[in-house]
């Protein structure tokens, strides 16, 4: 696609020349500039041949399509242009051109891009139903069911009918639409470039609405349906509306290093083609223009642009090996920066993208020059997206199956099928169109593992909530805790990409979300279940706090013999008969903040009435203690291997959990000193205890038995205070 195809009044950019070092691929072969004002007059003085031959203003569409698909049967296309060019017959554009001229245009950038002829056939009718006497029945009995769902799923619904909710609607319509035939959006997006394409006939209020709203929602969905060349042209028309002056500027800069003499990208290019000549790796290497929103961005982030800031090298190969192949020789006969390396091959991209990223440094000036490497196949991927997929009705080559519950049709990604899902809850058209260009605004995505192998795809910055509400809808409302990574961790954790996550579930099917779990949600799905159901159940929403670290119990049933709970109790205070101080004879005592043990690494500091408290040398008291000035005793352990210690054991709550859980401690030679059970709050409670064990080297043996016990998640010691506390 060729942004030379820019009307004259549109606003947009005129792409850089004298890109002299640049190898086009050998099928994108230089094609005229296309007229479109001479094919619509043409069209509309009727002058294209009707009877068996192509009408000639699609010569460039079949052209195109000739391409990509060589075998392809034209006659739907002949068929689609007959009836769009006569039911849009007297039709005129804001610009003065004859309307089919847009229904053409549209079509070719599909068919640049490799769309097949169903989509085309679609594309040239797309607005029929919309601004002519066509029906869908119509269409549906001439060009059979697929082109009929495609035309219905781009064709806007009436203000009339929907007043200010038109534009929301149509697009949940429309992306109802997509999560059956993804080539809905294809339509829609070429359909949005052409329309961006001849803005400039526009008021400007008008330019700055339809510019907004391309900026929020459609380069989103470009960008997530992998479709690059669309996206990019798109990025640079919303920059010429939106920001005109910081455009002019960015484009000066790509004319006046377009101007240059030297063109450093030129000169590592040749580098790289002998490199990979001497190796005899057939390999394309091609000099490929930042676009003007990519120059732009970075001129922000580097200040001063140099020559290899205005483009990147890539080296199309035929095999996933050669791509590898060319990265090494790269490393070993340049300079590489290590730093800039991806692996886009081995982890794709969540819209499709394969590539391997490196970048080379010259050896005469420093600068770094950007290099891409990647088969002609993901290239055709990583322009077209999901357009070079062709027909997702088509019979897949072999039967895949996806272990989480998400179609394997690469058409359907995981991002798609949240955004389907969420938009079911939303309660009107305002937040519908609020939240969808919220989620969208969030350009990353990360995927997470569940214990039984499967996967989440979240977008970047999700928590465990997210997950919880990704795997289990609604039911994830008894969600009473989780491990990231096999530790115990709070619902509030930011997970990252390739954590292992498991959703630790209550029993309650009646249960309640934290309202506090609002403030962690960060995909659409989880706020909109969450608000739902405190909406619909607001005397039983708990009050807002952070679940304890890990999931515990409801009130759980006490053995006769269990130490009762006292919640106000403190804590008793262990003797230090264990602990020799210098000098000798001071009293002693163990400090509560971190109770240490041995064989911990302890140190003292002398209080009032002579007392040495004892404490764990990474005891944040120790620090606060040493910053007031305060001397450091010596202190050591005696010869007894004695020890009492707090330890916190976190659970579910069933019947009899206390007397199963101290049969166990008593199992192991534990006397409990003491033990503060915490209120339950949503299934969950803590469990304090403080014990005496004749040997220290018992400890790791006492808490294992405790977390063995049925309904016990976790027992870890009680962790030093913080230094403030």
């Amino acid at each position: 696609m060729n942004a030379e195809a820019v009307n004259p009044a549109s606003p947009g950019p005129v792409p850089p020349t004298a890109t002299g070092a640049v190898t086009p691929a050998p099928r994108r072969k230089a094609r005229p500039r296309i007229d479109l004002r001479r094919l619509g007059r043409a069209a509309l003085l009727g002058s294209a041949t009707r009877s068996r031959g192509l009408p000639d203003a699609i010569g460039h569409v079949v052209e195109a399509h000739r391409a990509h698909h060589p075998d392809a049967d034209l006659d739907p296309l002949r068929r689609a242009y007959v009836l769009a060019e006569s039911s849009h017959r007297g039709q005129m554009r804001k610009s003065g051109e004859p309307y089919i001229t847009h229904p053409l245009a549209v079509t070719l950038i599909l068919a640049e891009l490799g769309a097949e002829t169903t989509t085309l056939t679609a594309s040239l009718l797309h607005d029929t139903v919309e601004d002519t006497e066509v029906t869908l029945d119509q269409v549906g009995e001439q060009f059979g069911a697929e082109v009929r769902y495609l035309v219905d799923g781009v064709t806007k619904l009436e203000k009339v009918d929907y007043g200010a909710a038109a534009e929301p609607e149509t697009f949940r319509k429309m992306l109802l639409a997509t999560g059956n035939d993804v080539r809905v959006m294809s339509i829609k997006l070429a359909d949005r470039l052409h329309n961006m394409r001849t803005l400039g006939v526009m008021r400007r209020e008008k330019q700055e609405r339809i510019a907004k709203v391309t900026r929020d929602v459609l380069i989103p969905l470009a960008e997530r349906l992998g479709v690059q060349a669309l996206k990019s042209e798109l990025e640079d028309l919303v920059f010429a509306v939106m920001h005109p002056e910081e455009y002019a500027h960015t484009r000066e800069l790509v004319q006046e290093n377009a101007a240059r003499a030297d063109d450093p990208l030129a000169a590592v290019a040749d580098e790289v083609r002998g490199v990979l000549r001497e190796a005899d790796i057939q390999a394309e290497v091609l000099i490929r223009p930042r676009h003007f929103v990519s120059v732009h961005r970075v001129s922000r982030k580097r200040g001063t642009l140099r020559g290899a800031d205005f483009g990147r090298l890539l080296v199309l190969v035929q095999e996933d090996a050669d791509c590898y192949a060319v990265l090494g020789e790269l490393h070993t006969c340049m300079t590489p920066v290590v730093s800039e390396f991806k692996d886009f091959i081995a982890v794709p991209k969540f819209n499709l993208y394969q590539s391997l990223h490196t970048a080379v440094a010259r050896a005469e000036d420093g600068q770094v020059v950007e290099v891409l490497i990647r088969t002609h196949q993901m290239h055709k991927v990583a322009e077209a997206g999901v357009v070079a997929l062709g027909n997702p009705y088509a019979p897949p080559a072999e039967e895949q199956s996806a272990g989480d519950g998400e179609r394997a049709d690469p058409t359907r990604p995981g991002w798609l099928s949240r955004l389907l899902d969420w938009q079911r809850g939303a309660p009107d058209p305002d937040t519908f169109w609020s939240t969808l260009r919220e989620d969208l605004a969030q350009d990353r995505e990360i995927t997470v593992f569940r214990p039984d192998g499967g996967t989440l795809g979240l977008p970047d910055g999700a928590t465990c909530v997210d997950a919880a509400y990704a795997q289990y809808g609604e039911d994830a409302h008894a969600t009473i805790g989780a491990r990231v990574n096999g530790r115990l961790a709070p619902m509030s954790t930011v997970l990252r990409d390739g954590d292992t996550v498991q959703l630790l579930m209550g029993q309650d099917p009646a249960s309640e979300p934290s309202r506090e779990w609002l403030e962690h949600a960060h995909t659409p799905a989880a706020r909109i279940a969450i608000q739902r159901r405190l909406a619909a159940h607001p005397e039983a929403a708990p009050e807002a706090q952070e679940p304890p670290r890990g999931p515990a119990a409801p009130e759980p049933h006490a053995h006769p013999d269990a130490p009762r709970p006292a919640p106000d109790a403190a804590p008793a205070r262990p003797a230090a008969a264990d602990v020799l101080v210098d000098p000798p004879g001071a009293t002693v005592r163990l400090a509560g903040c971190c109770t240490p043990v041995p064989p911990d690494e302890i140190t003292g500091f002398a209080v009032r009435g002579g007392v040495v408290t004892v404490h764990r040398v990474q005891c944040a008291v120790v620090a606060r203690m040493k910053s007031t000035g305060r001397a450091e005793v010596g202190v050591r352990w005696g010869e007894s291997t004695g020890c009492r210690v707090t330890l916190l054991a976190e659970s579910f709550g069933r019947p009899h959990l206390l007397a199963d859980l101290t049969e166990a401690m008593a199992l192991e030679g534990a006397e409990i000193v003491s033990a503060t059970v915490e209120p339950p709050d949503r299934q969950r409670v803590r469990h304090s205890y403080t014990v005496v064990l004749p040997d220290a080297a018992r400890l790791p043996a006492l808490m294992r038995a405790m977390r063995d016990v049925a309904g016990v998640y976790d027992v870890s010691r009680a962790q030093p205070q913080p230094a403030g506390a």
